[in-house]
């Protein structure tokens, strides 16, 4: 790499100066530090920025779930690469959008084929609680069939809002001790929104 060289104003590049092994080991070029944190804090870390939501995209919420994965929100930053088809591949499911009954059994197949620890998002009004479709054929609310961790608001939400909610859900996975999801049984039940 070249840099500009502040005593010849005449903008000739001058090459930097290459750092000897003795250099290095001296510790010149920056003190390497030391990290202290307890296995609980370093678990929950890891946790949070591996989590793979699974897709379940029912209605009209999947599409801003499917916004949040664009470059506006970008759940990449948070280690959430892509929605995983596969549910032995997941561990963070988004319900999107209205759950009718016969999808119920679905859903809770799929639920149960996700391996430990995993959460559950339930995004929109539809799924949260059966939005404006009180009927019988559709569940009000994906808790009577799923335990929900974090319930998002709206119909539908922002993206924005969607990532709000995992973020909320990064807290207490981040609060939680190393089996703690153990304990919970049925989800943190946190409304956002």
């Amino acid at each position: 790499m070249a840099v500009m060289n502040p005593e010849a104003n005449r903008g000739i590049l001058q090459p930097q100066a290459i750092l000897t092994p003795e250099q290095l080991a001296a510790g010149r070029t920056g003190e390497s530090g030391i990290v202290v944190t307890s296995l609980e804090k370093a678990v929950g870390w890891a946790r949070t920025r591996s989590m793979w939501p699974a897709l379940f995209g029912l209605a009209c919420c999947a599409i801003e779930m499917m916004h949040t994965q664009t470059a506006r929100t970008d759940m990449s930053r948070y280690g959430m690469e892509l929605m995983r088809a596969s549910p032995r591949q997941s561990d963070l499911i988004i319900v999107a959008g209205r759950l009718s009954r016969k999808m119920a059994p679905v859903i809770r197949k799929i639920y149960d084929q996700m391996p430990e620890p995993k959460w559950v998002i339930s995004m929109g009004d539809c799924a949260s609680c059966g939005g404006v479709f009180n009927n019988y054929a559709l569940v009000q609310g994906c808790d009577e069939v799923i335990p929900v961790d974090v319930y998002v608001a709206g119909c539908p939400p922002r993206p924005e809002a969607l990532m709000h909610g995992i973020l909320k859900l990064h807290e207490k996975v981040r609060a939680e001790g190393i089996d703690g999801w153990n304990d919970r049984g049925g989800g943190f039940g946190i409304t956002v929104g």
